[in-house]
């Protein structure tokens, strides 16, 4: 037998490109200073020309770029948010023009800091527009490796459609690395939302609502606006879900604390003989 030897050249190993999205005001401004940082990294200029000095910065360029006629690099990046505004900002900075401009996904009336109007009701208007950019993106790859999505989990579009952007996506690309970027709360909030404790909380406002939602008090003020009843009892099921686990938590807790002071206890007594 003769085995045969290859020497693949770097410039030919096929790359593992990365979309990436920026939801919401939040992953919008923090989207637009990391393509400010990775483009100084990769010597990329604002209008999308190389301007570096070393052969290194062009090796995996294409992981986080597109590149375009007359050697321009464009970011493999999709800009989202309910209104307007957020993307005006982002075409004035600096790096403003080097998106590209079909890849700016943007509706009109804006969340107001609405979870539910950027999960249910505009969010999920846009959401397949967003999606048709992704697709077009992914497609263009040689390799997909994954999605990066930079969001707050406050407010309305970057927690709200940010989740739901999530869900679609990897029941579309299921092999597929998913990585976000989260703003989350202050660090003071995350300690009491960590323990037990909590469950207590989510019962109280769970009871509430199930109490009104049977009533159907307040309900055709969101019908009205496009939602679905169905939707309230999904919402009342993952809350339920919610409080249980918790449950689960705090139940294997208190039976590693009665199984530690047993063994105390027989440790004694077996000192004490």
């Amino acid at each position: 037998w003769h085995y045969a030897q290859f020497i693949v050249p770097v410039s030919s190993v096929i790359m593992r490109e990365i979309v990436h999205l920026q939801t919401g005001q939040c992953g919008n401004q923090i989207g637009a200073k990391f393509w400010e940082v990775i483009s100084d990294e990769h010597g990329i200029d604002p209008t999308g020309t190389y301007h570096g000095d070393s052969d290194l910065q062009l090796e995996r360029i294409n992981v986080y770029y597109n590149e375009a006629t007359g050697g321009k690099y464009v970011p493999r990046a999709v800009l989202i948010d309910l209104e307007p505004g957020t993307m005006d900002s982002v075409r004035a900075g600096p790096f403003g023009q080097l998106f590209r401009p079909d890849n700016f996904v943007f509706g009109q009336s804006g969340a107001g800091n609405n979870w539910a109007k950027g999960h249910y009701t505009e969010g999920a208007e846009l959401v397949d527009s967003v999606l048709d950019v992704v697709r077009k993106e992914a497609e263009s790859c040689d390799c997909l490796q994954g999605f990066q999505i930079t969001h707050s989990l406050g407010g309305g579009t970057g927690a709200g459609m940010g989740t739901l952007l999530i869900s679609k996506i990897r029941e579309e690309y299921p092999d597929r690395m998913m990585c976000t970027f989260s703003v989350g709360l202050k660090m003071s909030v995350t300690f009491i939302g960590n323990s037990t404790a909590i469950q207590e909380l989510f019962k109280r406002i769970s009871d509430q609502f199930t109490a009104m939602f049977r009533r159907k008090a307040f309900l055709h003020w969101y019908t009205g606006e496009g939602m679905d009843e169905m939707e309230f009892t999904e919402a009342e099921s993952n809350m339920n879900d919610l409080v249980s686990e918790y449950q689960q938590y705090q139940d294997a807790t208190a039976e590693e604390e009665g199984e530690f002071e047993e063994g105390e206890g027989e440790a004694a007594e077996g000192e004490a003989a």
